[in-house]
This record gives C-alpha cells, structure tokens and sequence, in this order.
C-alpha cells in the first residue's frame, strides 16, 4: 500500500477528536458535606479523565488436550479524575465526607445514612465535544462512588501551579449514548 496523505486526510472527519474538548458532570449523593455546590464545581475543576474502556475475559475450558476459549464476563477498570484544587477545598471536602461516610476514618464504621448503595452511589456523566460544540459522545457511569483520594503534594518551590488531585471511582457499568 502506498503512502497516500490525501487519502488519510480525507478519512480524518472534523480533524480528529480533540481529548481537550470534554466536560464531567457528577451529581454527589446526599451523605456528602456540600454535594450540590462540590457537583458544580467539579463541572470545571475536572481537569483530566477518560472515556472509559472495558473487558470480557475469557473461560479457558481444556479438551483433549487442547485450550479452548469461551466468551467470560465484561469487567469495568475504576475511573479517574484529576481534579483542580480551589483554596475553598469544596471538591476536596465534598469527596472526603462522601468516604467518610461510607467508612470512617476514626471508627471504621459506616455512617448510618449510607446504609444502602442506593445512598452512597450516585452516577456521573463525561461528555466528548467537537470543535463546533456538538456532543459526539457521552458516557454514563452507574452506581459510582470514590475508592482512592491521592494526595495534594506541597512544595515550596511551586510557585506558579494550582493544586491538583486525584480520585478513583468505582462503579457497576457504564452506558454510551451509542449502546444499548
């Protein structure tokens, strides 16, 4: 095959995705401290994430000697967020009350308003733009909730930085506006 640039640009519709062009919306349950202003703010303090992937493993099953491979189980790897830190700390904030309901930091017990999924999960939305603004995807994590918080580095010779951390989700599926 030969080396052909008009070609390839000619099947580059729009000039390729642009991994800048997104937007997360993630609603916080009730057992979070300041959720309905956190959910806002992450809205664009989110400054890094990915649409997210999956996998089916595979059932090895042995037959005269031979391994044959059977379709498994779909499995969802936890999503990540990098969030931009504010000197208000509501993101922050928001998404430690939100685990230390689901197990506390000092008793290791869990909070009594999160005694069912249902009030410690909620779900969130990550949006792929175009360059003109149109949506060309959306995905929709269910049943989320936080697993890891990072830490916030310090350091004195970062004069000219905003804070920045990250948080693990875990969550059951996830749908896309073109699956069913």
């Amino acid at each position: 095959m030969a080396f052909n640039v008009a070609e390839f640009r000619a099947n580059m519709t729009g000039d390729g995705a642009r991994p800048n062009l997104f937007s997360v919306s993630l609603v916080y349950p009730i057992i979070a401290t300041n959720g309905s202003l956190a959910g806002s703010k992450t809205t664009f303090m989110a400054k890094a994430s990915q649409l997210p992937g999956s996998s089916i493993g595979t059932v090895p099953v042995n037959y005269f000697g031979r391994e044959l491979k059977f379709a498994g189980n779909r499995t969802f790897a936890d999503w990540s967020l990098t969030i931009m830190n504010d000197e208000d700390f509501v993101v922050r904030n928001s998404l430690e009350s939100w685990m230390n309901a689901i197990n506390s930091n000092t008793s290791n017990l869990r909070n009594t308003t999160a005694n069912r999924p249902a009030s410690y999960t909620t779900d969130a939305i990550v949006t792929q733009y175009g360059k003109a603004g149109d949506i060309l995807k959306t995905y929709r994590f269910v049943g989320l909730f936080p697993v890891d918080l990072a830490p916030i580095e310090l350091d004195w010779g970062s004069n000219d930085a905003i804070e920045e951390f990250q948080v693990t989700f875990a969550y059951q599926y996830w749908e896309a506006n073109t699956t069913t």
